[in-house]
């Protein structure tokens, strides 16, 4: 197998930082969904190898392969999701997996209108949830590339993209970045309250 072709998307250490926050962001989403607003597994699937599809990450889409096969999803469905081809999936599903290609392609910054189109699509519980699932398998990917790039520095074969910091500071990053992330959202938080009371005083 030609491994180069799973290097499509690498993130250095600040981009995957941001990557992370977003997640954080996004923390519960996926709980307390009721009816038509849940995710079923075999959609989670189809929004996780279509975000794998533009990262590249092999270990990502053999795990998901496994897990869509254990949710009902065929070999050749699963194939052609890893290959960008969604004509198996449910009509009401495209909208969200053109979405999980797309916030792939942009870096995990989508512009509003996409974001505003998504949620008009599902509703906001439920754009909210198909938004925390992108947002994992990102950081998967991102994770997962980083790791093989590292691998392939080991064997004499190193990206050029990226450097052998660029690589630990990815793959062990997250250490220290999950704390820094969240003291810098208590302050930023704590801010925007001394903000608004300052504002209510002057009125």
């Amino acid at each position: 197998m030609n491994e180069h072709k799973y290097m499509k998307r690498l993130y250095k250490p600040r981009e995957f930082s941001r990557l992370l926050g977003d997640l954080m962001s996004s923390a519960g989403a996926t709980r307390g969904l009721k009816g038509d607003e849940r995710i079923s597994k075999p959609f989670q699937e189809r929004i996780m190898m279509a975000v794998t599809e533009v990262n590249g990450c092999r270990y990502c889409s053999y795990f998901h392969t496994r897990v869509a096969l254990n949710a009902g999803m065929d070999r050749a469905e699963i194939k052609r999701v890893l290959e960008g081809d969604f004509r198996d999936a449910p009509q009401e599903e495209l909208a969200a997996l053109y979405f999980a290609q797309y916030y792939a392609e942009s870096a995990g910054a989508p512009d509003e209108e996409a974001l505003r189109c998504l949620t008009e699509q599902y509703g906001e519980r439920r754009s909210a949830a198909i938004l925390a699932y992108i947002r994992a398998i990102m950081i998967g990917n991102a994770w997962g590339n980083m790791l093989d790039s590292l691998r392939r520095r080991l064997t004499g074969n190193g990206c050029k993209e990226v450097s052998l910091v660029d690589e630990i500071g990815v793959i062990f990053g997250p250490i220290l970045m999950i704390p820094t992330i969240l003291v810098r959202r208590i302050f930023t938080g704590k801010a925007n309250i001394h903000s608004k009371t300052a504002r209510a005083k002057s009125k």
